[in-house]
């Protein structure tokens, strides 16, 4: 939940300081959502109930969304599968170029060749429909440098929408994002900056918690979570930001949720 680098140390304690990684699970499958550095504790815990078969799928591949997926234990199970997709690689790029491009000499000791899982690599269209067994996923293409993409994650009546990493427009709700989490029971977004900072940060791909706010309203959202918090966000600057933005979405969402929360590390939702 952290953007752009990880951050130790005891003033990022509670909110925590691994870059993003999210973990679902939903009718019979386990799907993760980018592998920034928190993938490394999430596959330790994983390896203890292999053999696997898991889903990642990348936002996008900007450093800060994979640098935790070399040390993702599963990838060095022989009993496992893993399957990665993306949405936003343009030609000559793929995933598993991209993969290997990070695996390899002067950046990397070891190359591709060293997972023992059975490794599959996909890529889609940002805007296309997956399906993930029994679980719905739709897509859209978000506002990022190099490309990025939104997912929408539905089954039994239930959704959760992972937004990130996303820049809005001033002054105008993006349509994209608000028609994908409409009426979501929970919208992960993009909250790096607030709006105050923004003007210091425009073109750099990413959004405010109010803007989130913004379009939690405009889309019905039940849920939301403020999310890849800035490097420069200690855990003091974000419980302003908790308090801030639970004025503006007080009380319980029909699912029981906060309106409003702020992402920490370990934080488990279940709407």
């Amino acid at each position: 939940m952290r953007g752009s680098i990880s951050c130790p140390g005891a003033e990022y304690a509670r909110y925590g300081g691994n870059t993003s990684c999210l973990e679902i699970t939903a009718g019979g499958r386990r799907m993760i959502f980018d592998a920034g550095t928190g993938i490394r504790t999430l596959g330790v815990e994983l390896a203890r109930q292999a053999p696997l078969d898991i889903d990642i799928y990348f936002t996008h591949t900007h450093l800060d969304h994979i640098s935790g997926l070399t040390f993702f234990a599963p990838l060095f199970d022989q009993r496992s599968s893993v399957r990665m997709w993306a949405g936003h690689l343009e030609a000559p790029y793929t995933l598993k170029k991209v993969v290997g491009h990070l695996m390899q000499a002067p950046l990397y000791p070891v190359s591709l060749d060293i997972f023992q899982a059975r490794v599959e690599f996909s890529e889609f269209r940002a805007g296309d429909t997956l399906s993930c067994g029994a679980v719905a996923l739709r897509t859209a293409p978000l506002n990022h440098p190099n490309g990025a993409t939104g997912y929408r994650i539905d089954y039994l009546g239930k959704s959760i929408c992972y937004i990130t990493d996303t820049e809005h427009r001033e002054g105008e709700i993006d349509r994209n994002i608000a028609d994908l989490c409409r009426g979501a029971d929970v919208m992960i977004y993009d909250s790096s900056y607030t709006d105050e900072e923004y003007e210091r940060y425009r073109g750099w791909g990413h959004s405010t918690w109010q803007e989130g706010v913004r379009i939690a309203d405009a889309a019905g959202v039940g849920t939301l979570a403020i999310f890849h918090h800035d490097p420069s966000h200690d855990d003091a600057f974000m419980d302003n930001v908790a308090r801030a933005a639970a004025a503006l979405r007080p009380g319980l969402a029909p699912s029981g949720l906060p309106r409003v929360l702020v992402a920490h590390e370990g934080l488990t939702l279940t709407p």
